[in-house]
């Protein structure tokens, strides 16, 4: 898909307008399957009836042996927990040793993306979602995302290998134009600049990370930080807006001369 002369993708048509826009199957088949067509829907369909609910061992054998039959690409050794959800399935590609926890959202939707990649030895809390609007989400191998985390893109965002995030972080990958005071927001154009992290980024607790930003490798963020601007790579920030407390090498350093 076309980019924009600012790095945003055009606006894409939300769950609120195409629902009602054709038939019931035709919109459930473009918001979830992501395809038109008939075989595509009858396996999902077979697969989330036979699998998604079931509970224990069985539920993790089903679906080891079912989901990859709806995905892009499946490595070795995936685990799929119970009540898993999936959205554009075939634009999801999973590496060897990922595990994708109970209630875990894996929503891969758009019309001109590649969607979802999640590198080797992944892990996906319970709870959390990955959510698409025309954009893509790329986790670098050993990623590994607590319970209830969000990661949002309407254009790109990419998190380096041996990414640490604790519970209910969310990135922020795309928003909204507001400036317009005679329109509702939801009804002004999205914007989405994307998001890059660098390789083993800890992110604590509720962090959240804003749409434009990108962070170094190796640096560390406090819980309940905003993140509103770039930060260096070895720093360790806090706060709202979130600022540069020190950076590691200093600590480092500091060490070294006692």
């Amino acid at each position: 898909m076309d980019e924009a002369s600012d790095g945003s993708r055009p606006s894409t048509v939300g769950i609120q307008q195409a629902v009602g826009a054709g038939s019931p199957l035709r919109s459930y088949q473009d918001l979830v399957v992501g395809s038109r067509s008939l075989p595509r829907l009858l396996l999902y369909e077979l697969v989330v009836l036979t699998s998604s609910w079931v509970p224990g061992a069985l539920g993790l054998l089903l679906r080891k042996v079912l989901y990859p039959l709806l995905l892009g690409a499946t490595g070795k050794g995936v685990v799929f927990g119970q009540g898993v959800v999936l959205r554009h399935p075939h634009k999801i590609r999973l590496g060897d040793q990922v595990t994708v926890d109970d209630l875990v959202v894996l929503d891969a939707k758009g019309s001109g993306n590649r969607g979802i990649e999640v590198g080797r030895g992944g892990f996906l809390g319970r709870g959390t979602i990955l959510s698409c609007k025309d954009g893509d989400i790329v986790l670098g191998d050993h990623a590994n995302l607590g319970f209830h985390c969000e990661v949002f893109s309407g254009s790109s965002v990419t998190i380096g290998s041996h990414a640490l995030f604790a519970a209910q972080v969310y990135l922020v990958g795309g928003g909204h134009e507001f400036e317009r005071a005679d329109a509702a927001v939801i009804d002004q154009p999205r914007t989405s600049r994307g998001i890059a992290l660098g390789d083993n980024v800890w992110l604590g607790t509720g962090a959240k990370v804003l749409d434009g930003i990108r962070i170094g490798s190796h640096t560390v963020v406090g819980a309940g930080a905003v993140v509103a601007a770039d930060l260096p790579e070895g720093a360790i920030a806090a706060g709202v807006p979130a600022r540069v407390l020190r950076l590691r090498s200093e600590a480092g350093a500091g060490g070294a001369s006692r």
